[in-house]
């Protein structure tokens, strides 16, 4: 799986939110710093050729669609993101946000109730 550009990921979040999307549908939900359309028709394009999106032909257009779940995403690049950065530790990462006060100490203890508690198995 390939690492997304900035606004490939953001044209991403659009298409995990509406599921299925024509490229205008698209361009409506960018509010800041909206690309021309058929900028944004290459952007998409490349995001099938990349294998993150797909298709379905009506006509002469086309509604797009995500190929990869934001799970799956989410979960590789988090990943590579604390081997990166945190020197593949979790404690590391969590220690980082609790020192810039992006998580307080509250929410530590929830964590770790979290942890802590049974898994349920459904």
């Amino acid at each position: 799986m390939q690492k997304l550009t900035n606004k490939e990921e953001e044209i991403m979040q659009i298409l995990w939110k509406l599921k299925k999307a024509f490229v205008k549908e698209i361009q409506s939900e960018i509010t800041e710093d909206q690309p021309h359309y058929n900028t944004l028709s290459t952007i998409v394009r490349n995001l099938e050729e990349k294998g993150f999106a797909a298709h379905n032909a009506f006509g002469n257009t086309h509604q797009y669609y995500a190929t990869v779940t934001l799970e799956s995403y989410s979960k590789k690049y988090m990943n590579t993101a604390i081997d990166n950065y945190f020197d593949s530790s979790y404690k590391n990462m969590v220690s980082f946000f609790a020192k810039e006060e992006k998580i307080s100490a509250a929410e530590l203890r929830e964590i770790l109730a979290m942890i802590e508690s049974p898994i349920e198995v459904k």
